[in-house]
């Protein structure tokens, strides 16, 4: 889809999307990475040291938690996390969002878990050499 000379369907992408919290890159502006995923469940408390990280939810509701407060997130919503603010996505139900981050934003920011998916994933690079 990156280089592409035809339009993206938000909707189509994330209906390419088949695992929960597994972004996928779906475009490129400058030096920002425009992602989608789909979320269920709660990711990790993490914060991005050096890099602010947007969420838009397309459909659902996400809860992004704060250590002094939750931002709840309808469809159509956007809000963005600061570099260095410690947060936790939370989606009750299925909720799909776009995602736009700086090209080397790493996806659980200070923390690696198991659940951390490398850039090379995101971008649909799937082998051994590449993760």
């Amino acid at each position: 889809m990156i280089g592409s000379n035809s339009a993206l369907n938000i909707q189509a992408a994330l209906a390419q999307v088949s695992d929960y919290w597994s972004p996928q890159v779906v475009g490129q502006v400058n030096n920002q990475y425009i992602k989608v995923a789909k979320l269920k469940g709660e990711l990790i408390w993490h914060a991005h040291a050096d890099d602010d990280e947007m969420f838009m939810v397309v459909y659902g509701t996400l809860k992004i938690q704060f250590e002094d407060g939750d931002v709840l997130l309808q469809p159509g919503e956007f809000f963005v996390v600061p570099k260095q603010v410690r947060h936790n996505p939370v989606a009750e139900q299925e909720c799909g969002i776009v995602l736009i981050e700086t090209v080397t934003t790493q996806h659980t920011g200070d923390e690696q878990t198991s659940r951390t998916v490398p850039i090379a994933k995101q971008l649909g690079r799937h082998t051994a050499a590449a993760d």
